[in-house]
């Protein structure tokens, strides 16, 4: 290092006095060499300060970006807005509606019809039945002796008529309605089309031999002629008092009026309910009775909550 900077004072001087050497030393600093006598072109001045290299890389250019064009979060899902009905879809709904009048339109006049149909069957039986009686009677009592014996047949059978036909119509509804004669009855467990339906039928075949006990008890006097319009008449009033129950409280074929309160009738309305139901293969068979055979075959239960939804829906 002394020889350096020594040798570096010799050239100060040397230029100083000599100014062309002074020209020719700044023109190799200009090429880029380092001067004879210069440090830096020592092997160590070189292994100290390398050259520097020229560094090629690219060029980034960052472009902003529209953030309100190109937001980070997820667009919003859009409303579906409800296109508007068309004219098909309007007169759908408007066929619909009258559809629904009309069933209720016809509905109330299939139960007019029905109303005076058993009406004027029950004005009609009754004063028969009533006129009947007391005509027959009359006459038992003409000569001044009172048939106590006939009269009393008489009124036995009647009750007797009466809870007989509850078993009759239990074992037919069964052995028959359900069997052979499905055909027939299953009009009843099907929605019905106008006023009356085919199972109607079985009313008028227990009218039939009604109708004959009757006339031939009338018509006819002593025991047995007796006996045979007391069982006619008792036929007569359980076909009344099924068609009240049966047809008006059960299926509301009819107003019924305060029949519906009854709460013994509501039972057995109940009860004929789930027959239509077939939960407990198709029992009760019979109407009146029809609380006691669900308690036969454990249906109380069942009874009451049909019972408990009767009286929500009122």
């Amino acid at each position: 290092m002394a020889a350096g900077l020594s040798g570096a004072a010799v050239a100060s001087f040397v230029a100083n006095k000599n100014p062309a050497v002074l020209a020719a030393a700044r023109r190799t600093l200009a090429a880029g060499r380092a001067l004879p006598f210069s440090p830096l072109s020592s092997s160590t001045a070189a292994s100290r300060f390398p050259p520097r290299r020229r560094v090629l890389g690219t060029v980034r250019c960052f472009v902003p970006q529209d953030t309100e064009a190109h937001p980070t979060a997820a667009p919003p899902v859009p409303v579906p807005v409800p296109a508007p009905e068309t004219a098909l879809e309007e007169e759908a709904r408007a066929a619909a509606a009258r559809g629904i009048a009309e069933r209720k339109v016809r509905k109330r006049s299939e139960r007019r019809t029905y109303l005076v149909a058993a009406v004027m069957s029950s004005l009609g039986v009754t004063s028969m039945a009533v006129a009947a009686v007391y005509y027959r009677f009359s006459w038992q009592m003409e000569g001044g002796e009172v048939p106590v014996t006939e009269m009393f047949g008489t009124f036995a059978l009647s009750v007797g008529a009466a809870v007989g036909m509850e078993f009759w119509a239990r074992w037919a509804h069964r052995a028959l309605w359900h069997a052979s004669l499905w055909h027939m009855h299953e009009s009843h467990h099907r929605p019905r089309e106008g006023p009356f339906e085919l199972n109607d039928v079985f009313a008028i075949v227990n009218a039939v031999p009604a109708i004959c006990l009757l006339a031939y008890g009338f018509f006819n006097r002593g025991f047995v002629p007796g006996l045979c319009f007391g069982a006619g008449l008792g036929i007569t009033l359980f076909g009344m008092a099924y068609m009240f129950v049966h047809d008006g409280l059960v299926h509301r074929r009819f107003p019924v009026g305060p029949i519906a309160n009854v709460p013994y009738f509501r039972r057995v309305a109940a009860a004929h309910k789930i027959h239509h139901m077939d939960k407990f293969e198709g029992v009760p068979y019979g109407l009146f009775l029809g609380p006691k055979e669900l308690d036969e075959v454990g249906g109380l239960d069942e009874l009451e909550k049909e019972l408990a939804r009767i009286s929500r829906s009122m």
